[in-house]
Order: C-alpha cells, then sequence, then structure tokens
C-alpha cells in the first residue's frame, strides 16, 4: 500500500492561517492547489482509434505540459463552455486523432470528410406528413441559416462551407402538425457530401419530425433546430444505413423560454456513424429530454457525444442512452457532457448510458462529464454502466420454461424498448423493434 501523509494547516500567533494550511483546505474541497501531476493518464488514440505508443511529452506553456492526448500548441479548454465554435473552416486545425473530441474515432475510416473538398452529390431529401408545416429549399444566402447552430468541430465547419442548398421546415406559431413530419433523407453517391437541414418550431407549436437516413453516402451533417418559447419539439433520427455509409451529424438545438424538446437517436447501420446532438438553453422554464439507441455489429462504429448547456437558470433535462453490441471489433463511444454555468440556478439535470456487450470481441467506451459552476442547484448527477447478460435475469426466465436463446432476445429486447418508446410514433417503433429483432438474428443470440 501506497505511503500516504497528512498535512495540517499551520497557524500564526495572530491566528491566520499558512500558505501551507490554505493548501491543504484547497486539497480537501477539490480546488488545485498549484501542484501539477504531470503522469499522464491516457497515452492517447491514433487514426486507427488505437493507443498511441509514448513518445510526445509535449511542451510547455506556463509551467503546464500538453494534454497527454492533445497535440493542441495551447493548454485544451478547461471548461465545456470554452470549446471553441466557428463557421470559418481555418479556426478548426487539421485532425490528428490525438485531439479529445476525436480520440475515439478512426479518422481513416471517414474517407476524407475532415480533409477533402466535400463537392460530392448531396443525399435526397423528400419530406412527407403533415400538411400544416412549411416545407422549404433555400440557399445558403438565406438569413434564417446559422442563427441556431454554429459548428463546434473542423467536420461540421467544413459541412457550412459546402453546402449549397438547404431544407428548413418550420412549424408556424401556434400550430400543432397534423401527422408525424417525415424526413426521408437518401443516400445514392460514395462522394464526400455536405448537408444542411434547419428545423424551427415556432412560439407555441407542437410537432414530431422524423430524420430517416438510409442508402449509402459520405456525409458530413449540420441539422439545426430552433424550439420556440412554449413550443414542443420532439426530433427523432434514425440511422439505418447501409454497411459501407460514413455519417458525420451535427445537430444543436437552441430552446426558448418554458418549450418542451425531445431529442431522440437510433443508429442501426452504417461503417461509421458519429453524431453530436447538443440542447442549449436561451432562457428560463424549459425542459429537455434526449435519448440515443445503438446497436453495432462486428467492425461497426457508432459514437455519439452530446451536450445539454445549462445556461440559464431553472431548467430540467434528462438524458438516456442504451447501447448493445455483438461481433469482433464492434465499437460504440458515447461521451456525454452537461455543463451548468454560473448563472444556471435552480437547474435539475441527470444523465445515464448502459451498455450491454453480447458477445467478446465488442468494445463500449462510456465517458459521462458533469461541469458544475454553481452550488445552488435542484439536482445533478450521471451514471454510467457497461457488462453483460444478467445471469439472475437469465435464471429467471428459464426457470419458468423460457429457452435460454429466447430468453436472450428478451433481456435484450426488454433492455432496448425504453428508448424506441419514447418515439410516440407507432408505424416507426414497430419498424425499429423489427429492425433490433433482425439485429439479435444476425447474431444469433
Amino acid at each position: 500500500m501506497a505511503d500516504t501523509t497528512q498535512i495540517s494547516p499551520d497557524t500564526t500567533s495572530e491566528g491566520e492561517r499558512t500558505e501551507l494550511g490554505r493548501a491543504a483546505d484547497k486539497a480537501r474541497i477539490g480546488v488545485p492547489s498549484g501542484t501539477v501531476d504531470t503522469r499522464a493518464v491516457i497515452d492517447g488514440f491514433t487514426e486507427e482509434g488505437e493507443s498511441l505508443p509514448g513518445g510526445d511529452d509535449g511542451v510547455e506553456q506556463l509551467g503546464f505540459k500538453k494534454h497527454s492526448h492533445g497535440n493542441a500548441p495551447v493548454i485544451p479548454e478547461a471548461s465545456r463552455g470554452e470549446r471553441r465554435r466557428s463557421f470559418d473552416l481555418a479556426d478548426f486545425p487539421p485532425l490528428t486523432g490525438l485531439e479529445e473530441d476525436w480520440r475515439f474515432t478512426p479518422l481513416k475510416r471517414l474517407r476524407g470528410l475532415h480533409t477533402d473538398a466535400l463537392d460530392g452529390a448531396a443525399p435526397a431529401v423528400a419530406v412527407t406528413g403533415a400538411g400544416n408545416v412549411t416545407v422549404e429549399t433555400v440557399g445558403r444566402g438565406d438569413s434564417r441559416l446559422g442563427s441556431a447552430a454554429t459548428p463546434e468541430d473542423r467536420v461540421s465547419a467544413a459541412a457550412w462551407n459546402a453546402f449549397t442548398e438547404a431544407t428548413v421546415i418550420t412549424v408556424p406559431r401556434e400550430t400543432a402538425a397534423d401527422g408525424e413530419v417525415m424526413v426521408s433523407v437518401t443516400g445514392s453517391s460514395p462522394g464526400a457530401a455536405a448537408q444542411h437541414i434547419l428545423i424551427h418550431a415556432e412560439a407555441f407549436s407542437k410537432a414530431v419530425v422524423v430524420l430517416d437516413h438510409t442508402g449509402s453516402v459520405t456525409l458530413a451533417q449540420n441539422v439545426e433546430i430552433v424550439v420556440g418559447d412554449g413550443a414542443e419539439l420532439t426530433v427523432v433520427s434514425v440511422q439505418e444505413w447501409d454497411d459501407d455509409a460514413v455519417h458525420v451529424s451535427s445537430q444543436q438545438a437552441k430552446v426558448g423560454r418554458d418549450a418542451r424538446y425531445k431529442h431522440v437517436v437510433v443508429s442501426l447501420g452504417g461503417d461509421l456513424v458519429r453524431l453530436t446532438p447538443s440542447s442549449i438553453f436561451t432562457a428560463t422554464g424549459a425542459e429537455v429530454e434526449m435519448y440515443g439507441l445503438y446497436f453495432a455489429d462486428a467492425g461497426q462504429h457508432l459514437e455519439q457525444r452530446l451536450l445539454v448547456d445549462h445556461a440559464v437558470p431553472n431548467c430540467k433535462s434528462r438524458v438516456t442512452y442504451k447501447g448493445a453490441l455483438q461481433g469482433q471489433d464492434a465499437h460504440t463511444v458515447w461521451v456525454g457532457d452537461v455543463l451548468i454555468r454560473k448563472a444556471a440556478e435552480g437547474t435539475d439535470t441527470y444523465e445515464t448510458n448502459r451498455n450491454l456487450i453480447l458477445t467478446d470481441g465488442a468494445r463500449s467506451d462510456s465517458v459521462p462529464n458533469l461541469e458544475i459552476e454553481t452550488g445552488l442547484i435542484e439536482g445533478a448527477g450521471h451514471a454510467s454502466a457497461t457488462g453483460r447478460f444478467d445471469d439472475e435475469h437469465l435464471f429467471y426466465l428459464m426457470a419458468r420454461g423460457i429457452p435460454e436463446k429466447a430468453a436472450r432476445r428478451l433481456v435484450v429486447r426488454g433492455f432496448l424498448t425504453e428508448v424506441i418508446q419514447q418515439i410516440r410514433v407507432p408505424a416507426l417503433e414497430e419498424r425499429l423493434s423489427e429492425s433490433v429483432e433482425r439485429e439479435l438474428a444476425a447474431g444469433n443470440l
């Protein structure tokens, strides 16, 4: 066992604490005392998404060294709120795989989305459903574009600079959509392409919008979402791409006063799918729910990196993501960032991620992050768990005459159904349940 040393604060004759005493107090409450631990915790990852060999200790700046898996010339941002945002591609250096945001992503499998011109044919967009919702195709000069989202990474910035036209879906003020708005995004070209979609739920409106991605693509996509004051909006993003598809999508939402916003992600198909959903509160009284379901097969890389930005007081958020993995080199990544800024008093938030590994050879990375800048909150927490089948669940089912194979499928189905049921579109829920059954059958479970 390592030796430990307890430091007691010294005091002067006048009862004042010395610097040593103040340092000990800081250590007890988790405030940095000025001592820097230069040991590398994570050596980093290469473009393949695997561990780096050692040897790059970084350069010093103001007595600090570069982060062990960061190759930026300066110290990484201390706060998630300091993340760079820009429409200018030049503001984002070329990716190396060492960056915190990209350390889990196998860059070589992006097929040039981070390096090449995005001049391929964008997937076709067809919007059906509600007749009282406005659908427009506009040029990139439309003043509404860019109002709700600013790129946070190089691929998103490249997509912003490359798209030529955008699809704008508007739910008029005080209007309840008379059906689900189905946005079919169908890919048919392997060339690296860019796409832009804007969804605007005006004040006191109500709608469900489904982004249904199918076909074969190499796509960098930006989805802007505006949830007006008092509006209720559900956005469902389904990724059932062909096996060779590569999809990187930024889906940013700004949520107004007393609004209700639900975002549901379902990722089943594709070779590499990387989604970065975010919800930013802009006024008080709003609520956000973010759900995710992903099922990775052999060789698939499914990645989710989300942000909930509590920038104003008295808002509530709940995040629940669940994943299943089967097959050699199946890989899922979930990174959940919740930021409670200094002004966000009265915040109530909780995020959770659960992953079920069904076979050997699969890998799940789960990183919940909670950053709190004020103590005046209602509550905040996060949880993450990754594991295999619960033997007790299987025993319970098998003891009642259910064969082991059927019992395993029941456990997985029950595990994932919670997310599917949040969609509230019966036909889509049924389709996705069938898709999960096909995934289970493919894995011979």
